[in-house]
């Protein structure tokens, strides 16, 4: 008998507060716009943070209430900015896709010679496999240029798309594997990684804002702002801003003439410019 008063009183108290919370949710509850779980599903659930918000459910809640632009999605590309679009009933124009280029050649070895090329090594770490704790030894960390890839990884754990890895030294982007959404960038401590159009092969991998002197004493390969590729270009898409040359991929049309001159080889583009051509640019130049 005294189960099963127990039992009816357990019984009613769930019954009551059954009741209570159904009338509670009737109260508090607040209508959602149907179009918000729409954008979510557009997105593709990353949550790399790439967009500028701290997951996709925050990007989707940012575009409904008109506080972000549509298309900052990296991940999800063309497909979901016109997803999106069509759920919030407006049109949107092609979208660009980035990118990862990491702006450093890193320590590239020794030569026949016996030279060494790339970022030169002034000690050697063995201690924790981080970036930033290899920054922090021997005051810039082990390489002799303070602006270059260390190499231990913290990009590469970042990334959820096996899109970057460590080669000889330096972390290396594959732009087919990569989505943009720029979680490595976030990761490098020494903010090496930026985003540049997937179609723009003109790059210049170096982010040393070192005068040239100090540049050279660190790295064989480091742009030294020297100017030259400024001064060659006939589309004015590169320019030297702190000691370093950057490329205006609005105005770039990848002739390839920068990269023909820079003296330190610096500058990766797919055109082999002929000799002849060079010739004339040359000799236009000392007309100016």
């Amino acid at each position: 008998m005294e189960i099963l008063i127990a039992v009816g009183i357990l019984g009613g108290l769930g019954l009551i507060f059954g009741l209570v919370l159904g009338a509670a949710s009737k109260m508090f509850y607040v209508e959602t716009d149907p179009r918000l779980e729409l954008l979510s599903d557009a997105l593709p659930g990353a949550n790399c943070g790439g967009c500028g918000y701290a997951g996709c459910a925050g990007y989707a809640e940012a575009v409904l209430a008109g506080e972000a632009e549509i298309g900052l999605c990296g991940a999800g590309g063309n497909e979901s900015a016109k997803a999106m679009a069509a759920i919030m009933g407006v049109e949107i124009g092609e979208q660009t896709r980035r990118v990862a280029l990491v702006r450093c050649s890193g320590y590239l070895g020794v030569d026949e010679s016996g030279k060494v090329t790339g970022a030169r090594r002034k000690a050697e770490y063995e201690g924790f496999k981080d970036c930033l704790a290899a920054s922090k030894v021997g005051g810039n960390g082990v390489l002799a240029c303070k602006f270059g890839c260390l190499g231990y990884g913290n990009c590469v754990k970042a990334c959820q798309y096996d899109a970057i890895t460590v080669v000889d030294g330096v972390a290396k982007v594959d732009s087919e594997k990569c989505v943009g959404c720029m979680a490595c960038a976030t990761a490098c401590p020494r903010n090496l990684i930026i985003p540049v159009a997937y179609d723009k092969h003109v790059i210049i991998a170096c982010a040393s804002h070192a005068k040239g002197a100090v540049t050279v004493r660190g790295c064989s390969q480091g742009c030294i702002g020297c100017g030259i590729c400024t001064k060659i270009c006939p589309h004015a898409a590169i320019t030297v801003e702190k000691n370093l040359a950057v490329i205006d991929y609005d105005k770039c049309t990848e002739c390839g003439l920068c990269a023909a001159v820079c003296p330190k080889k610096l500058i990766a583009s797919p055109v082999d410019t002929p000799e002849e051509i060079l010739a004339i640019v040359r000799a236009s130049m000392k007309n100016k």
